[in-house]
């Protein structure tokens, strides 16, 4: 059984996919990237700035299922410039604790959906 999870709080699917999918106490977040859902618009400004929205996005997709980062356990990063690491690791780090950090891999790709420079899914469970 599987409960489809959206949130008018983040970024409305762009395709055939729903923000998140709950099946049993396991959430999968479908990949997120920098649209502000109050304005629509992109923001890339700067890579903290996408990031740091990529992030409230996530939050918000989290909190629709009433879990918070502290149940994440598995992200994945997918980044267009590898270069942007470690402002990106700044950014995302800032969200966790760090002796409860989830388990991650961030991989460098050669394009992202709207040509953004992050998405970034997890793996959360309560």
């Amino acid at each position: 059984m599987k409960t489809v999870i959206n949130t008018p709080n983040a970024p409305a699917p762009i395709g055939p996919y729903n923000q998140a999918v709950l099946s049993g106490n396991t959430l999968y977040t479908s990949g997120q990237i920098a649209i502000n859902a109050e304005t629509n618009t992109l923001v890339l400004d700067n890579i903290k700035l996408e990031t740091n929205q990529v992030m409230l996005n996530l939050k918000a997709v989290l909190k629709a299922a009433n879990m918070t980062f502290e149940h994440v356990i598995k992200s994945s990063i997918f980044i267009s410039n590898m270069d942007d690491f470690a402002l990106i690791n700044e950014v995302y780090g800032s969200y966790f604790d760090d002796a409860n950090a989830p388990a991650r891999e961030t991989v460098q790709v050669a394009r992202l959906p709207k040509n953004v420079n992050v998405e970034i899914s997890m793996i959360a469970v309560k």
